[in-house]
């Protein structure tokens, strides 16, 4: 009885287990990570978070519009002052520059009329047709005085002509005639063509525009002892006098 009672194992059991259903019982089980339902690793990770920041990228790049290349000019600087100038100072301010163009524009038209009309009153026919002889050879007869400018060197000067062999009254240019154009030379500029020579720039320094000549070369300030080949089977013969018939019709600066 008293060994019964004396055990401690007896009385210990119960409250060891007690105290271990106790503990269990109170204590927080830990929380249960997902698991992956098939197999994985740090690099399958990284490379499907890289799928998909392709996939984003691609799709942004499809929803911003791709804007059309559109190549400047002079005349779209002009636009894009007046656009700009509407933007920042108002409708008033673009409108201003579009009138300061357009009345650049008219300008220069006015005075090209008004050029022009200035070179028409004050170019006058001939009365009585005189020959002037200068030292070089050249003789040539006043048909029209010009009122307009006189050509300098490297101005453009346009010219109707018409050119033909004295001696055989052959004709190898003529503008005055049908639908061809007129002649478009640079002073000082060589080599000549369409059957102008070295005498005719030299008659031309002299005349201004709306001016016109009856001119006589003679072969040194022609086409010389080769003579010349023109195309279409027309050719100037060697050693020969030329007599033109020369008008200037206008004198500018010649583009850059």
């Amino acid at each position: 009885m008293a060994t019964i009672f004396g055990s401690s194992s007896i009385f210990l059991l119960p409250n060891t287990r007690t105290s271990h259903h106790i503990t269990s019982s109170s204590a927080t089980p830990p929380p249960q990570q997902p698991q992956p339902s098939g197999p994985s690793s740090p690099q399958s990770t990284t490379n499907l978070n890289e799928d998909q920041s392709v996939q984003v990228s691609a799709k942004a790049q499809q929803q911003i519009p791709i804007k059309p290349v559109v190549s400047s000019t002079k005349v779209d600087s002009t636009d894009w002052i007046a656009t700009s100038l509407t933007r920042r100072f108002g409708l008033g301010a673009g409108l201003a520059w579009v009138g300061f163009l357009a009345f650049g524009v008219v300008s220069e038209q006015i005075k090209t009329r008004l050029e022009v009309s200035q070179q028409e009153s004050n170019t006058r026919n001939v009365e009585e047709e005189k020959e002037v002889i200068l030292p070089n050879g050249i003789r040539y007869y006043e048909l029209k005085i010009g009122g307009g400018d006189m050509p300098r060197r490297g101005d453009l000067v346009v010219i109707d002509i018409m050119g033909k062999v004295e001696s055989t009254g052959e004709v190898f240019v003529n503008t005055f005639e049908g639908d061809k154009k007129a002649l478009a030379l640079v002073m000082g500029s060589r080599p000549y063509s369409k059957g102008v020579c070295e005498g005719i720039e030299y008659v031309i320094k002299s005349m201004k525009a709306g001016g016109k000549r009856k001119v006589i070369v003679p072969p040194e300030l022609g086409f010389r002892e080769n003579g010349a080949d023109l195309g279409s089977g027309v050719e100037i013969p060697p050693l020969a006098t030329l007599e033109y018939v020369v008008q200037v019709d206008k004198v500018s600066i010649a583009p850059a």
